[in-house]
């Protein structure tokens, strides 16, 4: 075997290893999920669920439902106003170039960087005035503002590289800068639209810090206090607690696997042009 060959082998060997103890996290929560209690706690613990059990997906079905069913709607909620925003405005910064352009997307990445309890503590403060504490819009606009800056990024990115001469002939038609935006420019910048869609849905679906901060207690919560809640109540049933996490992370997986071809092509717009 050459040495190229067995440098090749080597790099594939490390990174299935590696890979392997990435996801081993992952394959031990689907374990626990079908293990039954009274062999939770044999030592060694089985590396298959031999005796397995459905008892903590059916545990699901009957506690969890409206707590996934809420941050279905709030994530939904989420990917909406981003793109309700975040598309229009980077339509105006890739094409208008307005001065202080450069200086706007510095503070973009700048607000990503501020700790998610800051903002958390200033809605707080916020909604207490409003009246917003424990309700679902409420929290939406909360998990749009971590989303936003990274949207208009990549709109603006994307944007950017559309021929201005595809834009010069949708004026010369008679279009005027809204009719070109909803019928040129944002049919094109499909990718964009799904990758900042997917990324707003996963940042709201597996927000913690907000939505303790503001919905905690309320009559509608998503399923990571639902998560928090029942292992705090039934610490000692770990394949529920397990099939509770199993069933938060399949829509993300899911959405994620069937956008992954979008998401490249977005997270890249901009980074080479014709």
């Amino acid at each position: 075997m050459s040495r190229s060959r067995r440098r090749t082998w080597g790099k594939t060997t490390i990174g299935v290893v590696l890979t392997g103890i990435m996801l081993f996290p992952v394959y031990w929560m689907l374990n626990v999920s079908l293990t039954r209690d009274q062999d939770m706690r044999k030592s060694p613990p089985d590396l298959l669920p031999i005796h397995g059990t459905l008892a903590g997906y059916r545990t699901v079905l009957d506690e969890q439902l409206p707590y996934l069913g809420t941050s279905l709607v709030i994530g939904l909620g989420t990917v909406v106003l981003t793109v309700a925003l975040s598309a229009p405005a980077g339509y105006a910064l890739a094409t208008l170039r307005p001065c202080g352009g450069g200086i706007l997307n510095f503070v973009l990445l700048a607000a990503q960087m501020i700790p998610g309890i800051i903002m958390a503590m200033g809605f707080y403060a916020v909604y207490l005035q409003l009246g917003l504490l424990q309700s679902v819009p409420g929290l939406i606009v909360a998990d749009s503002t971590l989303a936003v800056p990274f949207g208009v990024l990549i709109f603006t990115a994307f944007m950017s590289g559309i021929p201005g001469e595809l834009l010069q002939a949708a004026t010369t038609d008679g279009a005027g800068p809204l009719r070109t935006f909803w019928s040129i420019v944002l049919p094109i910048s499909r990718n964009a639209v799904v990758t900042v869609s997917l990324f707003a849905f996963l940042w709201s679906w597996s927000d913690f810090v907000f939505a303790g901060t503001l919905v905690n207690g309320g009559a509608h919560e998503p399923i990571t206090l639902g998560i928090y809640h029942y292992i705090g109540n039934n610490n000692q049933q770990w394949n529920a607690i397990m099939a509770t996490a199993v069933v938060a992370s399949l829509p993300a997986a899911v959405i994620l696997v069937l956008a992954q071809r979008y998401v490249a092509a977005g997270v890249t717009a901009g980074a080479v042009k014709d």
